[in-house]
């Protein structure tokens, strides 16, 4: 694992003058590169070859455009200098934990990343102490837990797909018998694994509404903020639900997929922010002593609200959520600073600060 002194030593060597924000091209880089623009702080963005036409056709976000073979090829101790000499923060994303892999961002990536690098990992359900033992200790309710031969209603199997590892091939059964049935065919069809479902997770499925609730910690004011709402759409299961009769959708019979495909913001009536505020409050105490130094900067609880109105959060993210839509339409920014803007931006305000008043290694490991 690297040591933080080692971190802590490249960033005095930095020009703080010339610190430059790095994002992999894929995700949310658009939104981190927009933020850091808009608060005068240069980019660099790493791309993938055959991937790289957004980040130079959008030409006011990318002070430096690398393009590389593969994602992975970061780590080569010749790009790993490039970037150093730019003076990078590199920013986390999912895919900058899918394509890179936690070994190589805990134990590899000699620069510096805005945020909790160590943290990254609680977000697989596999990691010892993951996101549900997270959940478990913050005393926030999330969905029960059940083994194959538990499933005795609606349920929700979570695995990884076999071919694109940034996707996530969730399924619904109802019955042991339906998923026997279900994973065989999944299997039979290459969208899953064998070995991959020895992994998987299966969580009752709760009935409600999706809120993906987004949040900010500043170790700088030792303050959490909730930063908006967004709600996701995908493919194929929006607007085949919606435009389509129940009667058309069972005599279609089309095997419907949860693949993330876009986001719509969405709000909460105000007298439920008490029971956000107090959810992020418990994470965040619990994550500072359980993953020291804590969360720093974005995380995302994903929550289904009951008829009861009880908060259940059925996943984590502890990076930059994909959510470019708060930007525009998040008013709870607006409540804090008397604008509206999204993570992105809210990232280069928490940097610019640790700059300006030397606290880098506050926001950084």
């Amino acid at each position: 694992m690297i040591n933080p002194a080692q971190i802590f030593d490249i960033v005095k060597n930095y020009d703080k003058e010339n610190i430059n924000i790095g994002i992999l091209g894929s995700h949310s880089a658009l939104e981190v590169m927009d933020g850091a623009v808009d608060e005068c702080i240069r980019t660099v963005c790493i791309c993938q070859k055959g991937r790289e036409t957004p980040y130079f056709r959008f030409k006011r976000l990318s002070n430096t455009v690398i393009v590389l073979d593969r994602f992975i090829d970061i780590v080569n101790p010749d790009h790993q200098k490039k970037l150093r000499d730019l003076n990078v923060l590199m920013v986390a994303h999912r895919a900058f934990s899918v394509y890179l892999g936690y070994n190589n961002i805990e134990n590899n990536l000699l620069i510096p990343v805005f945020g909790n690098r160590y943290l990254l990992r609680a977000e697989e359900r596999t990691a010892p102490k993951n996101q549900y033992y997270l959940l478990n200790k913050s005393r926030i309710n999330h969905p029960q837990l059940k083994k194959p031969n538990e499933i005795s209603g609606p349920s929700i199997v979570k695995i990884q797909e076999a071919k694109r590892k940034l996707e996530r091939a969730f399924f619904f059964v109802n019955s042991y018998n339906d998923y026997l049935e279900k994973t065989k065919i999944k299997i039979k069809s290459g969208l899953i694994s064998e070995t991959d479902l020895e992994s998987a997770i299966i969580e009752e499925y709760v009935i409600g509404t999706y809120f993906n609730f987004n949040f900010f910690y500043s170790p700088l004011k030792k303050d959490l903020e909730f930063l908006g709402i967004e709600r996701r759409l995908q493919t194929n299961l929006h607007d085949f639900t919606t435009s389509l009769t129940a009667k058309q959708q069972l005599e279609l019979n089309i095997e419907l997929q949860n693949i993330e495909i876009g986001h719509t913001p969405a709000s909460i009536r105000e007298s439920m922010l008490e029971k956000v505020f107090d959810m992020g409050d418990k994470f965040v105490n619990t994550v500072k002593e359980e993953y020291p130094p804590g969360l720093i900067g974005p995380f995302s609880l994903q929550s289904i609200i009951t008829k009861d109105l009880d908060i259940f959060v059925y996943d984590v993210s502890f990076r930059v959520p994909g959510n470019p839509i708060l930007s525009t339409t998040s008013p709870y920014t607006k409540y804090y600073y008397g604008t509206t803007f999204g993570v992105g931006r809210r990232i280069a305000m928490e940097i610019k600060e640790a700059i300006s008043s030397d606290r880098i290694k506050d926001i950084i490991t």
